[in-house]
């Protein structure tokens, strides 16, 4: 698939790039729609605004430090202008683009974000949470289908029926398309459980714990499916790291709950 939606001279639009402004501007209604059918969440349309912008901001930015910590701390040490900058400086001096974005540290950004910006207010972290984590999944099912057109993050090698050619996978073999179970696991699926509940009387603040499990259990079990990161191969001959990271949000998460589930409505945040 070709990853261009349009190019006009010099000026070109990809999918991804389409793709993540959908998945806001989805995000962004959905969360809207909720402050009109249910009236316990006292923020304003402007605040959403506010909120969601301090979020976009927050994704980008975590998301690629995340990348850097995560999976090439070594390299950007040795390079750390290329870790904004779209030029790499190995080899001589190239444009490349920035390539390499982590969630796990796009979801750490989103939370800074949104706090950093909620604590110079009168709102409740833990209430602007639950307003929107229920609408973040679906938001994320367009990113991860920007990934299968671009054809990166791919699966291994498989002999199913199912499997595919990615051309930016090395070699011939057929390939689980990996982006495509976590569109739909880590996104549909996940955004189907928590919306329907979304009505359901819990303690403030739990839709964080229950996305944290909910999306750890999925990517846990789809990274058996998902090609591990060549540079940095298996840990133990078992784990990817997606898969030890989704292992530390499921711990947080259950964490969390508990620590909730203890709390008075007074001693909430």
């Amino acid at each position: 698939m070709d990853p261009v939606f349009v190019q006009i001279g010099p000026i070109t639009i990809r999918y991804y790039g389409l793709m993540y402004i959908i998945a806001f501007a989805l995000v962004y209604l959905l969360v809207l729609y909720r402050l009109k059918d249910e009236p316990r969440f006292k923020v304003s349309k402007g605040q959403v605004g506010d909120i969601s912008a301090n979020m976009m901001i927050g994704i980008i930015i975590g998301a690629r430090l995340g990348y850097v910590i995560f999976y090439d701390l070594g390299y950007y040490l040795l390079h750390p202008l290329e870790i904004f900058l779209p030029f790499t400086f190995s080899g001589g001096f190239r444009f490349v683009g920035i390539a390499g974005m982590s969630f796990h540290g796009g979801f750490i950004g989103v939370i800074l974000a949104a706090w950093l910006y909620i604590r110079k207010t009168e709102l409740s972290f833990l209430d602007i949470a639950d307003l929107f984590i229920p609408a973040i999944p679906l938001g994320y099912t367009f990113g991860r289908l920007g990934n299968f057109i671009n054809g990166e993050l791919y699966g291994r090698i498989t002999t199913s029926p199912i499997g595919m050619r990615f051309p930016l996978a090395p070699g011939f073999s057929l390939r689980h398309p990996s982006q495509l179970y976590e569109a739909f696991f880590e996104g549909v699926v996940l955004f189907a459980i928590l919306w329907s509940i979304r009505k359901i009387k819990l303690k403030r603040g739990m839709m964080i714990p229950l996305y944290l499990i909910g999306y750890g259990l999925a990517r846990y079990f789809i990274e058996y499916f998902r090609q591990p990161d060549a540079h940095l191969g298996l840990f133990f001959g078992t784990f990817s790291m997606g898969q030890i990271l989704s292992a530390a949000m499921i711990l947080s998460g259950l964490g969390l709950a508990i620590y909730l589930s203890r709390q008075t409505d007074g001693e909430e945040d």
